[in-house]
């Protein structure tokens, strides 16, 4: 059965490996992704992206969409920075922080003294044995304390070829604390669930199209959306035949999934 046998209303759409790859001198566009991106904006159709970019701030995610001709604004972009620091405030938390420096100051207004949680991101080189021994030390001494990750990611793209991303390190202070890590992005149902509502659509009308056949298509596709898996990006072979996650349709990039929604309207 195809993905378009039943209404589509709405998409969510990763970024990275969808909308574009990493360049030496900046974001390269997936050939076709802008025209294909903008051409559901000029159809009406209602369009997020949600990114589990926590290297940059959101700021500087929605200058390098602009910068590449999206038509978009920053009320359609989810990436996991801004949502942590409201979790955490709402939550009462003080945060110890591995994260990247380009997002430090996401968190300037929240107190870190005395912390009572960890709260990781993709640190980059920031990610040492000095921080995550002290993680470590945070979650196994204080028994209320908890593990919070931006996005539980394996691995991404760039092009010096594939790196590392905060899911491994997740992995490893779990592993060595025995606490579970609460997950701020994707695959989690909030995350997904705040691009929803923004929209006023259920799960069932609308499509996820990502590069990670775990956390973006597995994630969508376990709240109900359909899930696309795009050659592009970090897409791997071994993706065709994933023992556990089985996309609504693999598709060649963004250009050909949304060529297949226009053609269905017709």
């Amino acid at each position: 059965m195809s993905w378009t046998s039943r209404p589509v209303h709405g998409f969510l759409l990763d970024i990275h490996g969808v909308i574009y790859d990493s360049g030496e001198n900046g974001p390269v566009p997936i050939p076709g992704s802008i025209d294909a991106f903008n051409k559901l904006k000029s159809l009406k159709v209602p369009v997020r992206l949600v990114s589990n970019e926590s290297s940059i701030g959101k700021p500087a995610v929605v200058q390098k969409c602009l910068s590449l001709g999206l038509n978009v604004d920053s009320a359609e972009i989810f990436t996991p920075p801004p949502a942590a620091a409201a979790f955490v405030k709402e939550s009462g938390l003080r945060p110890l922080l591995i994260v990247h420096r380009n997002v430090v100051k996401e968190f300037d207004d929240i107190d870190q003294k005395d912390p009572n949680c960890v709260l990781i991101g993709d640190a980059c080189e920031n990610f040492d044995y000095r921080s995550l021994n002290s993680a470590f030390k945070l979650l196994i001494n204080d028994p209320k304390s908890r593990l919070l990750s931006m996005g539980q990611g394996k691995f991404y793209k760039n092009t010096d070829g594939y790196n590392l991303d905060v899911g491994p390190f997740m992995k490893a202070l779990e592993y060595s604390s025995g606490k579970k890590a609460e997950v701020i992005g994707k695959p989690s149902p909030l995350f997904f669930s705040g691009a929803l509502k923004s929209m006023n659509l259920s799960p069932e009308s609308v499509v996820m199209i990502g590069d990670d056949i775990n956390n973006d298509v597995g994630g969508a596709q376990s709240i109900g959306m359909r899930g696309l898996m795009v050659r592009t990006g970090k897409y791997l072979p071994a993706d065709e035949n994933h023992p556990e996650v089985k996309p609504d349709a693999f598709v060649d990039n963004l250009a050909a999934a949304v060529e297949a929604f226009v053609s269905s309207r017709k």
